[in-house]
């Protein structure tokens, strides 16, 4: 089970991992939620009806990690979109976006929790950690958004995961980013592996 999710007697998944690996994944669980920014004040008293027809921002991102994780809806991305698409992508992202962050905030901060949980039970070095069917899909969706976000700094497209990955030299300042998102990519794959299996 080293460094890899297996499925969980009982259902769920389970994953060893050493407080070094630890560290790394609360790191960039951390780092994903600077990056998608605060939610509503804790505590604040917001109307649930109000916050449900609360509208978004209606233009993509400039962080091009952020575009990735909230892309627009129509057009190709490869092309420039004509302003109809323009228009509709906006209206969509007006209405979805802010759903959308609160759902990957909210998958990220369920990846600290459990590693925040996993380091108290274990004194801080390392165990096991097993997920339930929940958390499953929670660190599924906390680990694609990583590896978005990861690609998104390294410029690897959909077609270009390539060799140019495994190829980089050892002194190269981008090899432990792809080391990263080389580790975030197999363990997502176990991950659906282990929920499937």
């Amino acid at each position: 089970m080293a460094g890899l999710f297996e499925t969980a007697p009982g259902g769920g998944a389970a994953i060893a991992l050493d407080e070094v690996e630890v560290s790394i994944l609360r790191s960039f669980a951390v780092q994903m939620l600077e990056l998608i920014g605060p939610g509503p004040a804790e505590g604040a008293d917001s109307d649930p009806l109000a916050a449900l027809f609360a509208e978004g921002p209606s233009a993509p991102p400039q962080d091009p990690a952020l575009a990735r994780l909230f892309p627009d809806a129509y057009g190709e991305p490869a092309k420039e979109p004509d302003q109809e698409q323009r228009a509709a992508s906006a209206e969509f992202r007006r209405y979805t976006e802010l759903d959308l962050r609160a759902r990957k905030r909210d998958d990220a901060l369920a990846v600290v929790r459990c590693l925040d949980g996993m380091s108290d039970a274990a004194g801080g070095s390392g165990g096991v950690l097993r997920l339930d069917a929940d958390q499953c899909r929670r660190w599924l969706g906390a680990l694609n958004d990583l590896r978005l976000t990861l690609g998104a700094r390294l410029e690897v497209s959909d077609d270009s995961e390539d060799d140019r990955l495994y190829r980089l030299p050892d002194d190269d300042p981008a090899k432990p980013m792809v080391m990263a998102y080389l580790w975030l990519g197999a363990m997502q794959e176990s991950l659906i592996e282990a929920v499937l299996g």
